[in-house]
């Protein structure tokens, strides 16, 4: 599911985006590759959606993130570092520890989508085999 990505080109170095300017951009990177895996699946509009929000809160992009830990190169990792340290406390409700992973890795995503399109897709792919097994 991820080939869009892969047809993206790289952009020139945005050295102008913050780290929560990458995290909003991955954000919504991780949720269309989500909807994009559900949207073939036969079911009301409220249940598909209540499918890709289990994927795109918080919990589940920390541990998405966990599960790509050991496959993430050092400028990766950096990029992970950076939107954690940026995030914040988060909402009320969240925690603080699983909302800034959450936080980092929309950073990581978002700087991928711009920089390396087929490295992303690559641990996208990762984490769905990963889902595979484990199901």
């Amino acid at each position: 599911m991820s080939d869009w990505i892969r047809s993206q080109l790289p952009q020139e170095p945005e050295r102008d985006l913050g780290s929560l300017q990458l995290a909003w951009l991955g954000d919504a990177v991780w949720e269309l590759h989500q909807r994009l895996r559900f949207c073939k699946t036969p079911g009301r509009s409220q249940d598909l959606h209540q499918a890709v929000v289990s994927f795109v809160r918080a919990d589940a992009q920390a541990a998405a993130l966990e599960k790509l830990e050991p496959f993430l190169t050092d400028q990766e990792r950096d990029y992970v570092r950076r939107g954690r340290n940026r995030a914040g406390r988060g909402p009320k409700r969240a925690d603080a520890g699983v909302y800034g992973r959450a936080t980092g890795f929309e950073t990581m995503i978002g700087w991928l989508f711009l920089q390396n399109p087929a490295r992303l897709a690559q641990l996208l792919d990762r984490l769905e085999e990963t889902d595979t097994v484990l199901s």
